[in-house]
């Protein structure tokens, strides 16, 4: 009998600390990061990318995977909802047309300590508003109060932070946008027209377009390098992801072409590579930058003609300042309507082409000596150059008259 017992005793006591020791594997690789005294809440990570075969499952997979960590953006100015319009879309008949709406804007989560990515223009009030209350809604229907961390105007993009929310959802893998193929999958999830966690898909159709895009106060802004795509986008769709069949982030929709132009299915979205840059460049350099790095004066500028000669009682060549703006380095200067420039720097200048170069390729807070013609008598201003605008009027080439 003791021959018996003693083997079956060897045998339980060895399968009780196998027994435990598999316990505390578990529980240290399963419960380690639970939320409790001196522990931060546990880190939510991504669906695991589909491994299927078909474009339709992996497609599905990605939406699934991406769609927790994207948000509406609710953004309240001056204490009226503010809806911002598809940029290029509300252009109808030559005028602006606000769409009005419940929900403002798209976003999604970029970093683990809270910033979310969006366009600027979502969460920039039109002129000269200012925001006085920003909530961010989660795919389960929690609504968090936010703040502007950062915006670069120039750029389209900007950060908004929500702070000590627990149930964050985890940040977007981002693409190398460089390595995108015309044709492949373009995925854009957002709240088109207030409708929740819509999906939207399309292909990949071109790179680097330069497009002129029209703003709630009645002037335009140029970007530069933006994605093509074939993925429908509707007002409230601003500042979505954009994604791949992998769920990784592509780009961030912007805005759609004019369909009054008679553009069809033809959107833009800022490429993944640039989102990355200019998050890198917020996170360093917090609050609102224009972005465009250029010299600006606040003149509108005409090469003289005949026809101005006469009306200037000047004779000979140069520009005229048609127009200056209130409050800028040019009205600062004392520069005037009916003034001549002459030179710039001490290089003469017969057309607005050459001046408004001139004035663009000086770096903001740089120091500019025109010589100018007014009411007959020359003289020398200096005006200290600001950087231009991201959102100031754009006169297109073909006019005379244009603006640094």
């Amino acid at each position: 009998m003791k021959n018996r017992i003693l083997p079956t005793a060897i045998v339980a006591l060895v399968g009780a600390i196998i027994g435990s020791f598999a316990m505390m594997l578990y529980a240290s690789t399963h419960f380690a990061n639970v939320a409790g005294p001196g522990n931060t809440p546990p880190a939510v990570n991504a669906a695991p990318i589909y491994s299927g075969t078909s474009d339709q499952d992996r497609i599905v997979s990605a939406v699934k995977r991406v769609a927790p960590s994207v948000v509406a953006l609710n953004v309240t100015v001056n204490g009226q909802q503010f809806v911002p319009v598809d940029p290029f879309s509300q252009m109808l008949g030559g005028r602006l047309r606000p769409y009005r709406a419940q929900a403002s804007g798209s976003g999604f989560v970029i970093s683990r300590d809270g910033l979310i990515v969006t366009n600027a223009h979502v969460v920039k009030p039109p002129n000269g508003g200012s925001v006085s209350k920003i909530e961010v809604v989660f795919q389960n229907n929690d609504r968090v109060p936010a703040h502007v961390f950062g915006m670069n105007i120039g750029a389209d993009v900007a950060l908004v932070k929500v702070d000590n929310y627990a149930k964050l959802p985890p940040p977007v893998e981002i693409a190398d946008s460089s390595k995108l193929q015309a044709g492949q999958w373009a995925i854009a999830i957002g709240e088109p027209l207030t409708l929740k966690q819509s999906v939207a898909l399309g292909v990949v159709s071109g790179f680097n377009r330069d497009e002129i895009i029209g703003n709630e106060n009645g002037g335009a802004q140029e970007f530069k390098g933006l994605l093509q795509i074939s993925t429908p986008i509707n007002p409230g769709n601003s500042g979505g992801p954009l994604i791949d069949i992998d769920g990784r982030l592509i780009g961030v929709n912007q805005s759609t072409a004019n369909p009054a132009a008679g553009a069809q299915g033809i959107g833009f979205a800022i490429p993944s590579n640039t989102v990355k840059e200019q998050v890198a460049l917020l996170e360093k350099n917090p609050g609102t930058h224009q972005g465009t790095n250029v010299g600006y004066i606040g003149a509108s500028l005409a090469t003289v003609t005949p026809d101005l000669e006469v009306q200037l009682n000047y004779k000979g060549k140069g520009v005229a300042v048609v127009q200056v703006v209130p409050g800028t380095p040019a009205d600062n200067a004392g520069l005037q309507p009916g003034d001549v420039i002459l030179k710039v720097n001490g290089q003469e200048v017969t057309s607005n082409s050459a001046a408004i170069n001139a004035i663009r390729a000086t770096k903001p807070g740089q120091t500019i000596a025109l010589q100018v013609w007014s009411g007959g008598v020359k003289k020398l201003v200096s005006v200290r150059v600001t950087e231009r605008p991201a959102d100031a009027g754009y006169v297109p080439q073909q006019q005379q008259e244009q603006q640094p």
